[in-house]
């Protein structure tokens, strides 16, 4: 099949021919602002679906909105009818927005003449209404507020926000994308449908500020905050992905001393916290118990040691583990425990607890095994 995609540089198209080639679909027209009338011309008479992107919102005129979105989707409807083309649209508009009311008309001039040439030539169409739409790749200062602020809370600029207040309907990226496919994919169809984006979600300005500050505080903190939900997740994904390639990593605090180390790397809101603990050869660590905290301990490098008591049966248990053979060993309450070196090289384990460190109330109480 072949596909023709108008506004191909832009960030929903980019996306859309990322994901068309990881389903195997090579034969792609990509169609932008570098592309001839005559190349044009011949992408129309070769191709089998049009998915049209293309479009101005951000013109120096108003003017400019009427020729980029209405004229230029005349143009290729024209060049459809003269080549007695019958092809399946899918066509990228946008939700009435009093704010861009010249952009919106010119949206719906340009639906219209889709319209009429679907019903003429008898092809299906696709006409998709988006709201704010944001993911990976989208430029930022330009139609995306949530590009923006993420690429300035990426890059230690101010994020401004007029009024926290205003409602924002958001829809992922990827979400777009998907509904597209299912499109393009489908075997039957007939006349004209306005499929809807069903992952959108309703929000304000201020809260995805909010947000986005707190993904960048989290280096420090080591807390991903509000990635529970579906727009938290998503919004995360996209803050990274403005984060400059020097910027991926970030030093950690290693508590270290003659035994090892220990380093805390994520803390989970109300799951508790992520460590990595580094014992020598020989070392034994532990040897206290806890009334409600439990941990999870995963050895991946070296071999060790894992022993309990229980405190009021003196019960005995142990397990040899080591990072050839992964094996999660659970740590209950009312058990006390350590864990021992008994390889040659460093033991490295991965520690999980149900909560976070608090000084204040520590529930670690020390005991041999």
């Amino acid at each position: 099949m072949k596909i023709l995609i108008t506004g191909s540089n832009g960030f929903i198209a980019k996306n859309l021919i990322a994901e068309l080639r990881n389903r195997g679909y090579e034969d792609l027209l990509l169609c932008n602002r570098s592309t001839s009338r005559c190349e044009l011309e011949g992408y129309i008479e070769a191709c089998d679906f049009l998915i049209h992107l293309a479009g101005v919102n951000r013109p120096a005129s108003e003017m400019e909105y009427d020729t980029g979105n209405a004229g230029f989707t005349e143009e290729i409807v024209k060049l459809l009818e003269s080549k007695q083309k019958r092809v399946p649209v899918i066509y990228s508009s946008t939700l009435l927005n009093t704010r861009h009311k010249a952009y919106g008309e010119s949206k719906r001039k340009a639906e219209k003449i889709l319209q009429e040439y679907a019903r003429q030539a008898g092809a299906p169409l696709y006409i998709f209404r988006l709201p704010n739409v944001f993911g990976k790749w989208c430029r930022p200062n330009y139609n995306s507020f949530v590009a923006t602020f993420c690429y300035n809370a990426a890059h230690d600029l101010k994020i401004e926000v007029h009024d926290p207040d205003v409602r924002v309907t958001l829809v992922y990226i990827d979400d777009v994308v998907h509904e597209f496919l299912s499109c393009l994919e489908r075997k039957q169809c007939d006349g004209e449908e306005y499929p809807q984006i069903p992952e959108g979600c309703d929000t304000t300005v201020g809260e995805v500020a909010a947000r986005i500050l707190a993904f960048k505080k989290g280096r420090d903190s080591l807390e991903i905050p509000g990635i529970g939900d579906a727009l938290g997740k998503k919004l995360y994904s996209t803050y990274l992905s403005y984060l400059e390639p020097e910027e991926f990593s970030y030093k950690l605090k290693m508590n270290q001393d003659e035994r090892g180390s220990f380093t805390e790397f994520l803390h989970l809101n109300d799951l508790g916290q992520i460590s990595v603990n580094v014992a020598k050869p020989g070392i034994v660590k532990g040897n206290h118990w806890h009334n409600t905290k439990v941990e999870k301990f995963l050895v991946v490098s070296g071999k060790a040691l894992i022993k309990f008591r229980h405190m009021v049966t003196g019960e005995m248990a142990e397990y040899m583990v080591s990072g050839n053979c992964l094996e999660m060993v659970d740590i209950p309450v009312g058990y006390t425990h350590s864990i021992a070196n008994i390889g040659e090289e460093d033991l490295v384990t991965i520690m999980w607890a149900n909560e976070m460190f608090d000084p204040e109330k520590p529930d670690t109480y020390y005991e041999e095994v």
